[in-house]
Parts: structure tokens; sequence; C-alpha cells
């Protein structure tokens, strides 16, 4: 190898750290930008899951094979600021049929049977009800409903899914809460 031409002892282990930082640099970023990504909770639209301030595991490697499935927590880039991240639930895919009725959310006619929000709705946002998800899109909601930007509101709309960043697979702190998310 080229290190072994280099007769100064003193280079060549410079030129040995150089390309051995290099190359965790390079594994880092394919990393980074293929499997997994660090993402931060702001504010409280995804209570009781998950809490302002919660960091977050994104796993970016499921999506390049299988779409997001309905009770996914997402990541996407938020519309009006694309620096910066929304994190909400799938709770329809392509083709259902969402409608909001007496502050209740219904799948395809069915209410929606979720184990983290039991609340009646009551910002309903500017979408008229209801309304058919498009091939590719799915609708998001944060669990906390009466406080959250989401599909309900014209300026986040369906979310493509091809723009979602990764599934939130792991709360990495604060420590106390270390583990999975449902």
């Amino acid at each position: 190898m080229l290190t072994k031409r280099i007769s100064n002892p003193v280079l060549r282990n410079l030129l040995e750290w150089i390309v051995a930082l290099g190359l965790a640099l390079l594994l880092f970023f394919v990393v980074r930008t293929f499997f997994f990504r660090l993402a931060t909770v702001s504010g409280p639209s995804m209570l009781p899951s998950l809490r302002d301030g919660d960091m977050v595991f994104l796993n970016r490697f499921s999506y390049l094979f299988i779409e997001p499935q309905v009770g996914d927590i997402v990541a996407f880039p938020n519309p009006n600021d694309p620096s910066e991240h929304y994190i909400k639930r799938v709770i329809g895919a392509p083709g259902d049929i969402v409608d909001l009725r007496m502050g209740v959310f219904y799948i395809n006619d069915l209410p929606l049977d979720d184990d983290f929000s039991h609340e009646t709705v009551f910002a309903i946002g500017d979408v008229r009800f209801p309304i058919t998800v498009e091939d590719g899109y799915f609708f998001v909601l944060g669990d906390n409903r009466n406080q959250s930007m989401d599909s309900r509101n014209s300026s986040v709309g369906n979310i493509p899914g091809r723009r979602m960043v990764g599934r939130v697979a792991f709360r990495i702190w604060p420590l106390d809460a270390l583990g999975r998310v449902d």
C-alpha cells in the first residue's frame, strides 16, 4: 500500500491516521444519509407518545423498501421551513377516505381506533372533510390532536411518501424514557 512506500515512520503513521479518519467520516455520512438520523421533538403535538425535547433516532433505511404504514410515527420537512422537521403519526394511507365527524376521525367509515389519543377533536384546521388520500401520499396527525399542525391544515396537507425523512424508531433522550417508540 502507499504507506509502506513511505520510509519516514512519523509521516507513515500520520498518513494512516488521515486515511482512517477519512474512512470513518465517509462511513458516518453514508450511515447518516441512508440509514439513521437524529431528530429532536419540538412542541406538544405528539403528547403523550413523545414530549418536547425528546431526541429520537429516525430509521431512514426501512422506507427504501416499504411504504410507511398506518400507525408509524414519521418525520418530514416542515413545508414552510424545510430546515426543520415535523414528527407526526400516519393515520391514512393512499386510497383511504379520512373524515372528521363530531370530533372523531373516521378512516374508511370506521372510527379511528388508536391507543395514543383519546381526546375529542376541537381543532379541525382548514381542510374540508371527507378527503381521499392520493396515491403516494399519507394523512398524518399529531397524537395531541388539539395542539398539532398536521394534514388537517392546507399548509401541511397530505405528505408525499418520498418526502418522509424516516420512521421514528427509538428514543435516546431523556434517559429515563430510553427505548422503542410506538
